[in-house]
């Protein structure tokens, strides 16, 4: 029986070359992809700014619905069609997207590392079988393809699927084994409980609303609980884990973790819960980013990929 350990847990990404967080308050945050710096808006950065003045080459002015909005003010300098980045081995283009993101989520970075770490202790027959839901520009899809994995990604963004696609042949990872799928993540897990699949490791990055190709809707609190439980199906005692995160909801870590457990009882292994949050350089500070729910299944026995 898979045991909740309701103790959280805190992964934080430190800065590096790919991404730093420089700064952060006054319900903004300063931040560097590559040569590139930006001020985003941050409702969590509640305290003053540590830096006097913040040099940017661009910012993003929010609208005036907390659901969206908004539009980048860059310099000049500013690549409008993107500029290279690099996370360990993986390849991506950095973009100003008209939803404020960049083209990846940086703060996933311990995500993808102990998701790596799980990969790399498997001890199955063959390699071992990954599925990234709601996987974006799949820098966590290549992250688990260049650790060993066989993967299958799924994204309901035929945009994001091709932008994955392009940050593969970046990394020289074309003709490493994975599916890239354009498919309304519930739809396509509910399919493969049916078609009697299984996989090794599941990464879930769910937003708190979202479309599927064909004009599904997707909302969280309604949706993810029927997800998790397709997502258990396709695993197995021999299964090594599955990684839950969800931002910008009004939701506990805690309440991830006793939908974790109330769906793997029959499993063995353990339940963790925690935030994800990233270590601000001027200061030291931490800023939250997100809550997650995994699972792992440590003493997962070899046996067949089926």
């Amino acid at each position: 029986m898979a045991v909740l350990d309701p103790q959280p847990v805190l992964l934080i990404g430190e800065p590096r070359e790919d991404y730093t967080l420089i700064d952060s308050g006054g319900g903004r945050k300063f931040e560097a992809y590559g040569p590139y710096r930006f001020v985003r808006p941050e409702p969590q950065a509640m305290w003053p700014t540590t830096l006097p003045d913040w040099d940017a080459d661009g910012a993003f002015i929010p609208g005036s619905d907390e659901d969206g909005g908004g539009k980048w003010q860059l310099e000049p300098n500013v690549p409008r069609d993107g500029w290279p980045l690099a996370w360990e081995e993986v390849r991506l283009t950095a973009l100003n997207t008209p939803f404020r993101h960049l083209g990846f989520f940086p703060d996933m970075d311990p995500v993808w590392r102990w998701l790596r770490g799980q990969i790399g202790a498997h001890q199955g027959e063959g390699a071992a079988r990954a599925l990234n839901l709601f996987g974006y520009t799949g820098v966590g899809t290549l992250a688990m393809a260049a650790a060993g994995a066989e993967l299958t990604h799924v994204d309901a963004s035929k945009k994001s699927v091709a932008a994955a696609r392009v940050n593969a042949a970046l990394s020289g990872m074309e003709d490493l084994p994975i599916r890239w799928l354009v498919d309304d993540c519930v739809k396509f897990a509910a399919r493969e409980v049916r078609r009697g699949k299984r996989y090794d490791a599941i990464l879930l990055d769910p937003p708190k609303f979202g479309r599927g190709p064909e004009g599904e809707v997707w909302k969280l609190e309604e949706h993810l609980p029927g997800l998790i439980a397709d997502c258990r199906r396709l695993l197995d005692e021999r299964s090594r884990c599955l990684f839950l995160t969800v931002y910008a909801v009004r939701m506990s870590a805690l309440a991830l973790g006793e939908l974790l457990a109330a769906h793997f009882a029959d499993l063995p292994g353990t339940i963790e819960v925690g935030e994800l949050a990233v270590r601000e350089q001027s200061g030291g500070r931490l800023l939250p980013t997100a809550i997650f729910a995994r699972w792992s299944n440590v003493g997962s026995n070899p046996g067949s990929n089926g």
